[in-house]
């Protein structure tokens, strides 16, 4: 079974930035792609960003295409979510998962694929 650590979260002003990590204990299996899912209170959850390991494919959401930057270090078993340009709205409690399989596109920002989930990390955007 894959484990998976988040970090990084905390309180950052809007129009700052914040990094998340994500380390996995194996990329070898059940690791095929990382994804970065946010949920804010009162609110249902939310793909942000997924990477496929072995070759690098990613995908945003709309609502963080331009600010967000995901990354792999392999060699590190280690996804890294790079948040510029925080808005309030970007306040939520975010979670990375692992998935097996190779999912088409913005496909993989559906939780649906993703089997293994790291614990959540907060990050709150003040105004």
């Amino acid at each position: 079974e894959v484990q998976l650590q988040a970090s990084g979260g905390g309180l950052v002003q809007a129009g700052g930035s914040v990094r998340l990590s994500c380390t996995a204990s194996t990329f070898e299996r059940d690791a095929y792609g990382i994804g970065w899912f946010r949920q804010a209170p009162g609110k249902e959850r939310e793909g942000v960003s997924c990477i496929n390991t072995p070759d690098g494919d990613t995908s945003y959401a709309d609502s963080v295409k331009g600010r967000f930057t995901i990354s792999s270090d392999n060699a590190k078993n280690t996804v890294h979510l790079q948040m510029n340009n925080v808005k309030p709205e970007d306040t939520a409690v975010y979670f990375c998962a692992a998935r097996a399989v190779r999912v088409p596109g913005s496909t993989c920002l559906n939780s649906i694929y993703y089997v293994h989930w790291g614990q959540g990390t907060l990050v709150t955007v003040s105004s």
